[in-house]
């Protein structure tokens, strides 16, 4: 008896790294090319096109890895219930083939026409291509800082974190899947993996939850390989090796093909409305689970003998796309980053211009049918050596067919050559940092730079009186216009504000500017607060935190009453490509027109129509950007000081009018 189990356990480890094992031919399962097809249709309307009702389009990925997981594990048990083991060399070579070709295609192109474009694009560019190669997109990205939701950096190759992610599941599975057949019973083998699928949903829960960062849990392997892992339990629950044919068909005890269809219908439908979902990320793992497990019950519905809704996913349209949705996934991302970078010279991910999107789709779709047809399947049908056996042929064959090789090799070379001279170029930081980094020098330089002392260190002295000017008749003349000096200014901002500084500091001479990346109007409060205390609050306060989120009122409320009634509060708009925007400017003005002393400095007006002065995040201004910045702030204290000396000249008038009154007629006037 031990010997037989013992037995047994050699059979069910046994794998064989050779090529040459013979394997049965690999399954083709009803609907997978339709769900794939619905899964990249998903992904690309959500990167396209933004600001359309796929709020959490992401989720396509999700369905890619289900099917990924459900696939990869029935070739693997179907070719072990056939031959006893699994020649790990021969599925990893296959994988190659199907994956390498177009990713070398896509990287190298890209980077060449990146390189071309020039500019932020190139950031980050040689560890994209590192990571795109080696297959450690995901991780590269976060040991970087990298991030997905919400990120304004023109990452070329962003896309592949999820490749990397599959690939890693390829090599690690096959070598794991031994000790899920230790497990007796398909029911028993299909909860294992749940289990294990659970267990990465509950970490990344609990990494979002400790404030691990959103961009580590969605890009790790572990807190993101649920969806592949629901695939291997679904691969193992309808394991049925006398059904697998060449058309697989797992059956379902007691679901016949009408509810399959119902079952299968409901399952898409479920899938587009958590696509739908508005800020889906902000609820990860959640949305992406239940996406998963909705792709899950659709692969059991369009898989099953019989099945209806199979069929229907297997109507030719959704067939095509299926069929090419490796290429479109890999080329539609790099298309609208540098197609928008071309049209506009900049490119915000949450707001990509519809022409743009429908461009991009529509050159997608080429690219990538002609990459099916002339790269990718001839190399899946014939293999590498072959095929580079068949590029020498045609090198040898007649003058036609040697130009179209040597065509080929050349665009090769040159794609390389682009790839080398677009890492070797990239910029060490962004436009955008580069900006900041030069108004945090100019702040530098300003403190170590003894400024003149401020006009009045207590807000009770109130405004310089200018000296009245009288006419021939001794009547008070208008006040000539005024101008705030930087004395009399104390500026608190973020990294706008920070990148605007050396205009801040031409303009206002002496200003008092405390600026910082990533400031919140909360955290603006508490350097207002003790400002107040320490008494080194000047006449005029200008408070620039409205680009990181929400207007909170408290926080408003509170920095407008350590202000002070006798000083003025300046609430500057905001502007950038971010969804809070246009309530925060709401709020702001809303504010401005409930409270006295408080006025507004419309920067979000004022830089509207010159967003060619920001950096390619289109938030951070530039030198003459940040002029129009301080320009905008002395235009409002401007205002509110000439409008001081308007009811000062205004009050000295009715004066003069009045003594003017009390005179009688050919008397001297009194003497003044």
């Amino acid at each position: 008896m031990p010997c037989r189990c013992a037995r047994r356990a050699l059979t069910r480890l046994r794998i064989i790294i050779s090529p040459a094992m013979t394997r049965p031919s690999a399954p083709r399962f009803a609907g997978l090319d339709g769900l794939r097809a619905i899964a990249v249709a998903l992904v690309v309307v959500y990167h396209l096109f933004p600001q359309s009702f796929l709020r959490s389009g992401f989720v396509g990925v999700d369905v890619f890895f289900v099917i990924s997981g459900f696939l990869i594990t029935s070739l693997l048990l179907r070719e072990h219930a056939a031959t006893g083991a699994v020649a790990l060399r021969s599925f990893w070579v296959r994988r190659a083939r199907r994956l390498l070709p177009a990713l070398a295609v896509v990287v190298t192109v890209s980077a060449s026409c990146a390189w071309l474009l020039g500019g932020d694009v190139l950031l980050g560019l040689g560890r994209q291509v590192l990571g795109a190669i080696t297959f450690s997109y995901n991780w590269a990205s976060i040991a970087t800082g990298a991030s997905y939701f919400g990120s304004s950096q023109p990452e070329l190759l962003r896309n592949l974190w999820s490749l990397a992610l599959e690939e890693q599941f390829y090599v690690v599975w096959p070598l794991l899947l031994p000790l899920f057949l230790f497990v007796r019973g398909r029911a028993a083998r299909a909860a294992a993996a749940g289990l294990v699928a659970a267990a990465s949903a509950v970490w990344a829960l609990q990494i979002v939850g400790t404030g691990g960062g959103l961009t580590r849990a969605y890009y790790g392997t572990d807190t993101h390989a649920f969806g592949l892992l629901l695939g291997v339990a679904l691969a193992f629950a309808l394991a049925n090796r006398s059904a697998w044919g060449a058309d697989a068909r797992p059956s379902i005890a007691g679901v016949g093909p009408a509810w399959s269809a119902v079952i299968g219908g409901a399952s898409i439908v479920g899938i587009v409305v958590v696509s739908v979902v508005d800020g889906g990320e902000r609820a990860y793992p959640a949305i992406p689970l239940a996406a998963s497990a909705l792709t899950a019950v659709a692969i059991a519905a369009a898989t099953m003998t019989g099945s209806w809704f199979g069929r229907a996913l297997d109507a030719q349209p959704l067939r095509w796309i299926g069929e090419r949705s490796y290429g479109i996934y890999l080329w539609h991302w790099p298309i609208v980053v540098l197609l928008s970078l071309a049209a506009d010279g900049t490119f915000v991910d949450t707001r990509v211009p519809v022409p743009v999107g429908a461009a991009a789709a529509l050159l997608t779709l080429v690219i990538s049918a002609a990459s099916y047809r002339l790269l990718e399947q001839p190399i899946r049908r014939l293999g590498f050596r072959a095929s580079a056996r068949a590029l020498g042929h045609r090198l040898r064959s007649t003058p036609a067919r040697r130009f179209g090789a040597l065509a080929s090799l050349s665009v090769a070379a040159l794609v390389l050559g682009g790839t080398t001279a677009a890492v070797a170029t990239a910029p060490a930081v962004s436009s955008s940092e580069a900006v900041v980094e030069a108004g945090q020098r100019a702040l530098d330089a300003a403190s170590a730079t003894p400024s003149p002392s401020p006009a009045t260190s207590d807000a009770a002295a109130g405004s310089p009186t200018p000296t009245a000017t009288e006419g021939p008749d001794g009547e008070p003349l208008p006040p000539p216009p005024v101008s705030v000096s930087g004395d009399r200014v104390t500026a608190v901002g973020d990294s706008v504000m920070l990148a605007s500084a050396p205009g801040l500091l031409e303009q206002f001479p002496g200003i008092q500017v405390d600026a910082e990346v990533s400031r919140s109007l909360w955290a603006g409060k508490e350097i207002i607060d003790r400002m107040a205390a320490d008494g080194a609050l000047r006449d005029y306060v200008v408070v620039g935190l409205g680009t990181n989120g929400p207007v909170d009122g408290e926080a408003l409320q509170d920095i407008y009453d350590r202000t002070g009634r006798d000083r003025t509060l300046v609430l500057v708009t905001a502007f950038a490509p971010r969804d809070w925007i246009d309530g925060v400017n709401r709020d702001l003005t809303a504010f401005a027109a409930s409270h006295p002393g408080v006025i507004i400095a419309d920067w979000s007006r004022a830089i509207a129509g010159h967003t060619d002065l920001l950096a390619g995040d289109e938030v951070h201004p530039g030198e003459s950007g940040g002029r129009i910045y301080a320009d905008t702030v002395a235009g409002a204290v401007d205002a509110v000081e000439n409008q001081h000396a308007e009811v000062r000249y205004q009050v000295q008038l009715i004066r003069w009018a009045a003594s003017h009154a009390l005179v009688p007629s050919g008397a001297p006037a009194p003497q003044r």
